[in-house]
């Protein structure tokens, strides 16, 4: 059996190992077809990850999806009696959009799911298992294991408490997903909030780490009884897990989807594995659309992420364990960085631009830094063969790259505009016709305004195509006006600040925290010590 075993995919490994640890704990195995009524996911769309499905209408007529979701039909389907705890887990695939190649994805899940009377009890047992999945993957892969938790209802109960309107709370999340601790500051000032209330969301971002030392700080915190509620359930959860000799990692600024998740958030990774390899959380208010009166806890192991972690590591990183490795943009931002690193510490100084290395490598600073077009930053970081990156806003906001943002270095300064030529009166009547290289910050940007667009994308002398007649508008990046001005055009309004920004990778952060968290803490050393230097 051993040797049949060692023929197979580390993911088709990790499977056996996962299904003989769900049916130990009693969950009965949950079988769907390819395909769900259309309508389930429509009424529901809320509850998804994204509400692009594939559809098609079978040969009696009726409209159909290739599943993007297996929960939703579970909290369908189970209908559990009073009292009654269900236990499910499954194995599917999903079909989902793909960010980065603009297509349909098939996904591998495995995942359990408890829908009925789900207590503290069942809630500490079902993290339990997500913490002996995680342990299961990290001994098949050879790979160190994170678990964190969080609690939506902590986070609800700081927005209540501050009076964070409704309109809001998306985006103050989503900063807070992103650890956007400068950006978050100014979503809450534009929210409404005093600097009370500011501060009480950056503090958010400090909440992480063993709970022993987590919690006292947050019931301090605790502004009203759903924050203390919350607490509570982590204290009762650390106790149980402590019965069973297990730890557990607090971070109170996680987050979910607020349609989705009511209480207990989990989130998994694996050294090397760029992105979170479990995920999951409390549903009740998805259950209780189905069956009045239940809870539900469950989560989602990413079988295909565990693909990275089988291929043989790049040689690169064979003679660099532990290093942090920091992608940085070619060209004149690209010095602005590297002298920024070597102010702050972070690097010993060095006329890189003197060779055509793309490494340059500190072993005594502990950091490997790599030379890489400017748009390739945010990739090489998201998908983490960079832990650290710094990258211009507009590149990050283009890319819609799903990484930390963590600090603003006020670098390369300028904004995003909107610029036509002089005298130009925008018709109503049709769409714009708009001449970018940014077609992703365009459509939103426009799309925030209810006006319809006529995109032309282009990849250099951006200026030319008003004057030619190409299209009405452009959207570029402006810092003085110059070239504008020398071709008769003129700002029409600025709708976005762009500077460098240092991002990382979000499973990376989590087995480098502390040498991440020094670089930053390097950097804003050099940064207030230049501007204490500008302002004599």
């Amino acid at each position: 059996m051993e040797f049949e075993l060692s023929l197979l995919q580390p993911k088709e490994r990790a499977s056996f190992g996962l299904r003989a640890l769900y049916e130990a704990a009693g969950c009965r195995k949950y079988h769907m077809g390819q395909f769900e009524e259309y309508a389930l996911y429509q009424e529901n769309q809320t509850f998804l990850a994204s509400r692009q499905v594939i559809t098609f209408t079978d040969l009696d007529g009726r409209l159909l999806a290739l599943k993007p979701d297996v929960t939703l039909s579970i909290a369908k389907s189970a209908q559990p009696a009073p009292g009654e705890t269900k236990r499910f887990y499954y194995s599917e695939n999903v079909y989902r959009p793909s960010a980065e190649s603009h297509t349909f994805k098939e996904i591998a899940q495995m995942g359990l799911e408890y829908i009925g009377q789900v207590g503290q009890a069942e809630t500490g047992e079902a993290v339990s298992l997500a913490v002996r999945s995680l342990a299961l993957l990290s001994d098949a892969m050879g790979s160190a294991w994170q678990l964190e938790v969080g609690h939506m209802g902590y986070l609800s109960g700081l927005l209540e408490a501050f009076k964070v309107p409704e309109s809001a709370r998306q985006g103050i999340l989503a900063r807070l997903r992103a650890r956007n601790s400068h950006e978050l500051a100014a979503a809450a000032r534009a929210a409404g909030l005093e600097e009370e209330g500011a501060r009480a969301l950056q503090e958010l971002l400090t909440l992480c780490g063993p709970a022993s030392q987590v919690l006292e700080r947050a019931v301090a915190a605790c502004r009203n009884p759903a924050m203390e509620e919350a607490v509570a359930q982590l204290r009762a959860l650390e106790s149980q897990l402590a019965a069973e000799g297990q730890s557990l990692q607090i971070d109170l600024s996680l987050s979910g989807e607020m349609e989705y998740y009511n209480g207990l958030i989990v989130q998994g990774y694996l050294r090397g594995a760029p992105r979170p390899v479990l995920k999951g959380g409390r549903y009740d208010l998805l259950a209780r659309k189905f069956t009045p009166g239940v809870g539900a806890i469950g989560f989602a192991v990413y079988l295909d992420e565990l693909d990275r972690l089988a291929a043989p590591p790049p040689p690169v990183q064979e003679t660099g364990e532990g290093l942090l490795n920091v992608a940085l943009p070619k060209g004149r931002l690209g010095d602005k960085v590297y002298n920024l690193l070597a102010a702050g510490g972070c690097i010993t100084p060095e006329d890189y631009n003197a060779s055509r290395k793309l490494v340059v490598e500190d072993r005594a600073a502990g950091v490997r830094c790599f030379l890489v077009k400017p748009s390739d930053v945010a990739i090489y970081v998201e998908h983490g063969a960079a832990d650290i990156g710094i990258v211009g806003k507009d590149i990050l906001s283009e890319a819609e790259a799903d990484v930390y943002e963590l600090l603003d270095t006020g670098l390369g300064k300028c904004r995003m505009c909107v610029a036509a030529p002089a005298g130009y009166r925008d018709d109503p009547g049709r769409p714009i016709r708009v001449a970018t290289k940014f077609p992703r910050i365009a459509k939103e940007y426009y799309a925030s305004l209810g006006r319809d667009i006529e995109i032309i994308k282009l990849n250099g002398s951006i200026e030319l195509a008003p004057i030619l007649g190409l299209s009405d508008v452009i959207v570029d990046i402006v810092e003085t006006g110059t070239t504008l001005r020398e071709n008769g055009l003129a700002v029409v309004t600025e709708f976005m600040p762009i500077s460098a920004r240092v991002i990382a990778n979000k499973s990376s952060y989590q087995f480098k925290r502390r040498s991440a968290d020094r670089m930053l803490e390097q950097l804003r050393g050099a940064l207030a010590r230049r501007q204490k230097e500008e302002t004599r």
